[in-house]
Formats: C-alpha cells, structure tokens, sequence
C-alpha cells in the first residue's frame, strides 16, 4: 500500500509545483510560503480532528515532540527556499533540482538511520542525480 501512498505524494508534489509556480507571481516567496503553511496546517487538523485521533496528542513522547519540532523547522526551511527558487526560476528546472531530495535521504538514511544501501539503490540515486543534472545545465 505504501507504494501506492508514494505515487499520489510524488503526484501532488508535481501539482504542488505548478500551482505554486502560478501562485507566486507576483507576491514574496515568504508571504507564499506562509499562506501555504497555513492551508496544510488546518488540513492536518481537520484530518486529526475528523478522525478522531486528537487524543493520540497525549501520547507524544518529549522524543516524538523533539524530532517532529526539527522535521517542522526542516519542512519550512525547505518550503522557503523552495519559493525563492520559484520566484525567479523556471519550475521545469526548480523542481528537479528539489527532488535531489531524494538522494540526500538515501545518503541520510544510509549515514543516521544504518538503512542498507544496496547496488539498485545505488544505482537509482545516481541516475536521479545525474537526471537533474542533464536536466538544469
């Protein structure tokens, strides 16, 4: 199922380019960026409230709480940026440098997390790497 989940995010994360593209002419990357933040945060409520997970708030750890606190200040960095970049750039050559994401994580996981690297994970970071490259220069 978690395959399925990855393609609707990576679908989304496309529609997210485009829309943001057309939503920041004009306007500062940050004022974007905070109208953006905004939208997602009364969705992941209403999404919590909705399904009646709200009380699963008690059960966070001081661990949970650190981490999700540095994912959020990650995510916003990235969101900032990622409208800067927007404001001037063309989303077509934007987007593929940001999807280097995915190699930073592979690198990550493998350096923080002891997740296996495998030669088809190898492989597969390379070319998305070499990918945005050819795609950008």
């Amino acid at each position: 199922m978690w395959k399925y989940y990855a393609l609707l995010s990576a679908f989304f994360a496309a529609l997210t380019a485009i829309l943001a593209k057309v939503g920041v002419k004009g306007i500062n990357g940050n004022v974007a960026t905070a109208v953006r933040t905004a939208v997602v945060l009364f969705m992941a409520w209403g999404i919590v409230i909705l399904s009646g997970q709200l009380k699963e708030v008690k059960e966070l750890s001081k661990t949970n709480l650190l981490f999700l606190l540095l994912s959020g200040i990650a995510t916003g960095l990235s969101w900032i940026f990622y409208f800067k970049a927007l404001e001037t750039g063309e989303v077509s050559k934007v987007a593929p440098i940001d999807k280097l994401s995915v190699v930073f994580v592979m690198l990550l996981s493998f350096l923080f997390l002891h997740e296996t690297m495998d030669m088809k994970t190898i492989i597969g970071g390379v070319l998305i790497a070499v990918g945005a490259i050819v795609l950008v220069v």
